[in-house]
């Protein structure tokens, strides 16, 4: 047997039995669970776009627990300063030196809720801990873990003390995720749980499932599934398509080209493949690219969603056989 497939093998029982433990705390949301688990596999970001009360929180809580990650929590406000997430030097008068006491951002798995309430120089923080996985505070320098993930949240409706987020940071997350409702029978499965406390695992409970050197492991795997030209060439046109659309101003980037890759990789591992499909491309293409394009002033008054144009440019694109 080939050296890639007993690898995938042999880590989709741990896999899967991360996606049943995770099933018995949240109702619903495969799909956005298997998303936030291939940024992970991906070395990437993620942004969760969602109403409150939808487990966007719970659902960053879960996963450290089950990767076995530290995990820290950062509620933005329009008050925080960089100190506050990054750290700050504080004088010892015992050694008479400065000693630098870590931030909220150090951690393996951060979870920063309602990420646009910040202003500009607090969201600045981040740049270099998403892009670099390091900080650099007063001349110093400090890597962040091997693991590093960032999973934000921002909530839709309430735009009141908010913040636009700047592009150049909002292309640093791998995925944007709308994250909906759940369904009738995902709530009736929510409130009996709660009701009868039956089936219903506590977060304390769950017992790690990959370490963090597996995980490490996986992430170095997901380098080498195969992905052929002609789905390389798949993924250009896609992104070619999205900079001569008349409907957006601002095309995707090069980065989102290469997110696109990644992406494709660690999802196709995630599925317990060895090999990227089309199917793989057309699934990822709305996550990986609608937080990177720029809609035009016609479509922004005609109230296009810019998920619907980016469904249309897959579509138009031959899907390589």
């Amino acid at each position: 047997m080939d050296n890639s497939v007993f690898f995938t093998n042999s880590y989709s029982p741990k896999i899967e039995e991360m996606r049943k433990n995770i099933s018995q705390i949240i109702a619903g949301q495969e799909k956005m669970i298997d998303l936030i688990l291939t940024a992970i596999l991906a070395d990437g970001h993620v942004l969760i776009e969602g109403v409150p009360g939808i487990a966007k929180t719970l659902t960053a809580r879960v996963i450290s627990k089950l990767l076995n990650a530290d995990f820290s929590r950062i509620q933005f406000t329009s008050d925080l300063m960089p100190s506050d997430v990054l750290g700050t030097n504080v004088f010892n008068m015992q050694t008479n030196a400065f000693d630098f006491h870590k931030g909220p951002a150090f951690g393996d798995i951060i979870l920063v809720d309602e990420i646009n309430r910040a202003p500009a120089k607090t969201q600045s923080a981040l740049f270099e801990v998403m892009e670099e996985r390091q900080a650099t505070i007063d001349g110093v320098r400090y890597d962040m873990g091997n693991v590093y993930t960032i999973i934000a949240t921002q909530n839709p409706i309430e735009q009141e003390g908010t913040y636009r987020l700047p592009e150049a940071q909002l292309d640093r997350f791998l995925f944007k995720i709308n994250m909906g409702y759940p369904t009738l029978e995902e709530e009736v499965k929510i409130i009996s749980s709660h009701n009868e406390k039956k089936n219903f695992t506590k977060l304390e409970e769950l017992p790690p499932i990959l370490t963090k050197e597996e995980l490490i492991e996986l992430r170095n795997h997901a380098h080498s599934i195969l992905i052929d030209k002609m789905i390389i060439q798949y993924i250009a046109q896609i992104v070619q398509e999205s900079r001569s659309n008349q409907s957006i101003y601002m095309g995707a980037s090069p980065r989102a080209s290469i997110a696109l890759l990644n992406a494709s990789k660690a999802f196709a591992l995630l599925q317990g493949r060895t090999f990227v499909i089309p199917d793989d491309i057309k699934t990822l293409a709305v996550p990986v690219l609608c937080h990177r394009l720029i809609l035009s002033s016609q479509a922004e008054m005609e109230g296009i969603p810019v998920e619907t144009i980016i469904k249309e440019i897959v579509d138009n694109v031959e899907v390589p056989k």
